[in-house]
């Protein structure tokens, strides 16, 4: 049965997006909108946030947005003071934010380095750190790591795009140890490829993610509100997602 049939599943729950302007971001916000959430979006492009709060509005959801770089304090304070200002509490983070470039090292320039660094790890770090005190106050919470099947293997080509889903992974891992005895249920997911934006002109192009078997951004959305409406004795930590028609080993 698809979640989707789960009616107002999420009802009076806040949940804040990173990471929102397309793909992963995108649909969550609109998935967890449609199961009675009230989200908090966040991205650099401010125009396509504006679209996605007026799509949410228009279908009598509740939605805000802050346009930032999530890899900045000064975001993540903004977003989660935004959240709390209309809401009142905040009970669930997906870290959604993220870069990919797949180079070779010899080939990867240290401002790339930085740019995948910050996108995909210092963005969660900033995020978690300034939601973990809310969560450990109320006792409760959910928060999400979108990592990659790269943060549990390790490619040829992809060094650095590897380490940095690597390091979500373990920064992950290690967090459920230190808030779960407050009540805080901490995951990450580590998808493989799926159909987005992300990457293109970085070793992906349009034709090759519309040509192929990768999964659509709106069914893994399905798995990451799955991991969200578990049992309140009950967590995911991590959980890998392939999709179906990938090439057999």
């Amino acid at each position: 049965m698809s979640l989707e049939n789960l009616q107002n599943s999420l009802q009076g729950k806040v949940a804040v997006i990173t990471g929102a302007s397309a793909g992963v971001g995108w649909h969550t916000a609109k998935l967890f909108a449609r199961q009675g959430a009230r989200v908090v979006v966040t991205a650099r492009r401010k125009e396509r946030l504006k679209q996605l709060v007026e799509e949410i509005r228009a279908t009598g959801g509740e939605a805000v947005y802050f346009a930032g770089d999530a890899s900045t304090e000064e975001c993540a304070k903004s977003t989660i003071d935004i959240a709390l200002r209309s809401f009142g509490r905040l009970d669930i983070l997906i870290n959604s934010a993220g870069q990919g470039n797949y180079k070779n090292v010899v080939e990867t320039s240290l401002a790339e380095y930085d740019q995948l660094m910050n996108s995909n790890m210092r963005s969660s770090f900033i995020f978690s750190r300034i939601a973990a005190p809310h969560f450990i106050a109320q006792r409760a919470g959910t928060l999400l790591f979108i990592s990659s099947v790269s943060g549990t293997q390790s490619y040829a080509g992809e060094a650095v795009y590897c380490a940095t889903k690597h390091a979500q992974v373990g920064f992950a891992l290690a967090l459920d140890g230190e808030l779960r005895h407050y009540g805080v249920k901490v995951g990450v997911l580590c998808p493989g490829g799926i159909k987005t934006e992300f990457a293109v002109g970085k070793g992906r192009t349009v034709e090759g993610i519309a040509a192929s078997t990768m999964m659509e951004p709106s069914e893994f959305a399905e798995d990451i509100l799955l991991v969200c409406l578990q049992p309140e004795g009950n967590r995911i930590v991590q959980m890998m997602i392939r999709p179906m028609g990938e090439a057999h080993s």
